[in-house]
């Protein structure tokens, strides 16, 4: 579901900062020297410090504990750092961010169409003036004939999509995820992989999108950030060069092979093995 998202201290960064690691479309924002410490005295987080480009898809990938889940809450300003500061470089509102969470967090006693308007009625806006992008919503990830239904009537990789249609009813131009397929079967993982890169290419969004998957990173990904824990802290940024649309093909060839062996040892290393 798209969060309410905080009104962060941030800065607009000088034109043209950042624009190599954002690639051609240039930046959308950037964290810089990001320290997060909870109150407990548990450092998540340490000098953090990577640029996200318009229309980019960057994978964080790291052993569970690293902060990739801080990172992104990070972003969608639902918490402050500790120290340093993000940076946006285009101008970003409550609405442009959407947030896919590992679990699909549905109302149980409310039907997939309620579900997905929920962002909308906490706008303050009625059923029927929302039908129309409840329906957009519900039709890009293919639950159209499923607005009735309620989540227990649903499957693992249905519910995913319904959470996906409520995050994306806002129409955002960000989207944060952590580990959404993280939970389903790996056909079902492979169908929702397909179908996220068939959206992006299409709506053109940027997608911060949070793994422990190095096969599922390496497909979706044009950048992946390999992190380590104690405290959180990238260690690796590897470009995966291998043009879109990905399908199949790409899975089997020597070029996603190797490009998984890299991440997989950089992985290796971040975790001190």
């Amino acid at each position: 579901m798209s969060p309410a998202v905080a009104e962060p201290v941030e800065h607009r960064a000088p034109a043209g900062e950042g624009e190599e690691a954002a690639g051609a479309a240039g930046p959308l924002f950037a964290l810089r020297d990001i320290g997060k410490t909870f109150a407990n005295g548990t450092v998540a987080l340490d000098g953090l410090d990577f640029t996200v480009g318009r229309h980019a898809f960057v994978s964080l990938l790291g052993p569970s504990g690293c902060g990739k889940s801080t990172v992104l809450r990070l972003i969608a300003g639902l918490t402050r750092p500790s120290r340093g500061r993000l940076v946006w470089h285009r101008q970003i509102a409550r609405g442009d961010i959407g947030f896919v969470f590992q679990e699909p967090t549905l109302m149980p006693w409310a039907t997939v169409f309620d579900n997905v308007r929920l962002p909308l009625r906490l706008q303050g806006r009625g059923r029927q003036e929302v039908r129309e992008e409840v329906e957009r919503a519900l039709a890009m990830v293919g639950l159209e004939e499923f607005a009735g239904a309620y989540p227990r009537e649903l499957s693992g990789g249905m519910k995913m999509r319904a959470s996906i249609a409520r995050a994306l009813v806002t129409r955002p131009r960000l989207l944060l995820m952590d580990e959404p397929f993280a939970a389903l079967d790996e056909i079902t993982r492979f169908k929702l992989n397909n179908e996220l890169l068939d959206l992006w290419a299409r709506e053109n969004w940027t997608v911060v999108f949070v793994t422990h998957s190095v096969y599922e990173s390496v497909y979706l990904s044009q950048r992946i950030l390999v992190m380590a824990s104690r405290p959180g802290r990238i260690t690796a940024e590897i470009p995966i060069d291998a043009p879109y649309p990905r399908d199949e093909a790409f899975r089997l060839s020597p070029a996603y092979t190797e490009a998984c062996r890299r991440v997989s040892a950089e992985l290796r290393r971040a975790m001190g093995e």
